[in-house]
């Protein structure tokens, strides 16, 4: 069964990163006419190392921060508190908003927490994490996310 998943991942991967960039785009809104609202953090823990997830269904960069898609009358902090357990089985504490934006027709939301537990792969969606220092993150990882990271851990206001 093991091996099957496995497949099926790469699979999926490779079939999502062929797709042209407005197919996605498309896809991913089809169920969202007006707009969609997604989390994200920057976790923190106590070496003040970033959690940072390898996931399935970002086609070209596959690490980056943890988060996912806000349910119908969810608040955005009990989404980041559910998609983060529900990905990684950590609980989240000392949550603050760092920013909400626009990207299109999208909003996302994004906080800076502690994790709490022990991480680990919870998700179908998530082939693998890890806890990074700014100077190690994985070369799969967007820019922008690596900016964003080295913002928060180098300006001591925003600092969980």
């Amino acid at each position: 069964m093991c091996g099957f998943k496995e497949m099926w991942k790469r699979i999926v991967r490779k079939v999502w990163q062929k797709c042209p960039p407005l197919l996605r785009y498309r896809l991913v809104r089809a169920a969202q006419r007006k707009f969609t609202v997604s989390v994200g953090a920057i976790i923190l823990n106590e070496e003040n190392r970033v959690l940072l997830l390898d996931h399935l269904l970002r086609p070209k960069f596959s690490w980056g921060i943890p988060g996912g898609f806000i349910n119908a009358s969810e608040q955005p902090v009990d989404a980041i508190k559910r998609e983060i357990f529900e990905e990684t089985g950590l609980e989240l504490e000392d949550i603050q908003m760092f920013r909400v934006r626009t990207i299109y027709r999208h909003v996302e939301i994004l906080y800076l927490a502690r994790g709490r537990g022990t991480a680990e792969v919870k998700s179908r969606e998530i082939n693998a994490l890890g806890w990074f220092a700014p100077e190690e993150m994985p070369a799969q990882m967007s820019s922008a996310h690596k900016q964003l990271i080295r913002q928060v851990l180098t300006n001591a206001d925003i600092r969980c």
